[in-house]
């Protein structure tokens, strides 16, 4: 009888904690009402209030992380475009840091690398229009636009005092992921620049490296991950599984029991444990912090450069009743260390920060790579 008591007291006592938070809920309702009526009756200008709410369901979204955002029924239209490997627009990877719109990767031999767009640059202005106070998903929109057309750019960057104004002409985007060559005196490096992860990457990687060790005289290889955005899960994880014999790679982590998984590489390395530099930096995220932290945490890789972006989240696309959609957080990434990328990033076990006004990847004044090449010299 006595725990019969305890019991209902507890339970009494979670329903009353319930009922207490439902109440505060109500009013919070009550009192948003209350607030869009005064806007209504008292704002100094009259406000389309359709387009009020719209901000005040992305306002509640982008509360809760930079990823994820509300797209009204004309923006979730636009927003479905092909994403196989060629879109319009300016070949800038973007997210939101505290409600301002931040470069996390500019896209090689794109109009916006061209021009100079470098990862962590902040866009202050896209054309005439103020970018404070825009959604992710606005300024997509204002920076997308015809083919040959040219924008206006307005950035801000670390220790650079001035805001940098940049013009660029949009085109199409055609996103190469992978380029291969020898490297060294002796030409027994072998090279690979992954630009992103899309649905063939893994493919264009295992080519690559099964045409160096035909020739028989690759020693060790180069993983150039820097100003990779990311791109597909699976793709991080087959082509990190190629060069571990087992192990995981990966872990996912949601509320939901579908969103909580872990990856774990199969036995067979394609380059029987020779040693692998990974290059990465700010503009390295989401798939590349999985290859990259994965190798890291396995020690079959030495990771160069900079820290990466932290972008270690996964998002899904949710329509909604009234046509639009809503892009939502729905679980995160974690090392096989158990530690999350977001936020943080992969730290590099060797520091090289980029040297010079012409530094240029994958070129003569890259000084990062020619670190790299170094340590299978010395």
């Amino acid at each position: 009888m006595k725990k019969f008591f305890i019991l209902l007291i507890c339970f009494l006592s979670l329903s009353s904690t319930l009922a207490n938070s439902k109440n505060d809920l109500y009013e919070k309702i009550d009192l948003f009402g209350e607030v869009l009526e005064n806007i209504k009756d008292e704002y100094v200008d009259d406000v389309n209030q359709a387009e009020m709410m719209d901000s005040a369901i992305n306002g509640v979204l982008q509360s809760l992380d930079p990823y994820s955002a509300y797209m009204s029924p004309e923006l979730f239209k636009e927003m479905q475009t092909d994403t196989k490997g060629e879109f319009g627009g300016l070949g800038i990877e973007i997210g939101m840091e505290a409600g301002v719109v931040k470069v996390i990767s500019p896209i090689d031999d794109t109009p916006a690398a061209k021009a100079g767009i470098k990862a962590g640059d902040y866009i202050v202005k896209i054309g005439k229009e103020q970018v404070q106070g825009k959604s992710l998903l606005e300024a997509v929109k204002l920076m997308r636009g015809p083919v040959g057309t040219s924008i206006e750019l307005t950035v801000r960057r670390k220790n650079v005092k001035k805001p940098l104004e940049f013009k660029i002409v949009r085109k199409i985007i055609e996103v190469q992921s992978v380029s291969a060559k020898l490297l060294g005196e002796d030409k027994n490096l072998g090279y690979i620049r992954l630009k992103s992860f899309n649905e063939n990457s893994d493919k264009q990687v295992l080519k690559s490296v099964k045409d160096f060790e035909k020739k028989n005289k690759v020693k060790g290889y180069v993983f150039d991950l820097r100003n990779n955005p990311g791109g597909l899960l699976t793709q991080a994880i087959n082509i990190t599984d190629f060069f571990l014999e087992d192990g995981e790679i990966v872990s996912t982590k949601g509320r939901k029991i579908s969103e909580t998984r872990k990856f774990f590489a199969r036995k067979g390395d394609e380059i029987k444990g020779k040693p692998i530099v990974v290059m990465i930096n700010n503009g390295s995220a989401s798939a590349s912090e999985i290859f990259a932290g994965a190798l890291k945490d396995h020690k079959r890789a030495i990771i160069l450069g900079e820290n990466s972006y932290g972008k270690g989240s996964v998002q899904s696309i949710i329509p909604l009743q009234n046509g639009g959609g809503m892009r939502l957080t729905i679980s995160k990434y974690y090392l096989p260390s158990g530690k999350s990328i977001s936020e943080v990033g992969v730290t590099p076990d060797i520091f090289v920060e980029e040297e010079g006004e012409n530094f240029l990847i994958n070129s003569d004044r890259d000084n990062q790579l020619n670190y790299a090449i170094k340590l299978f010299n010395s």
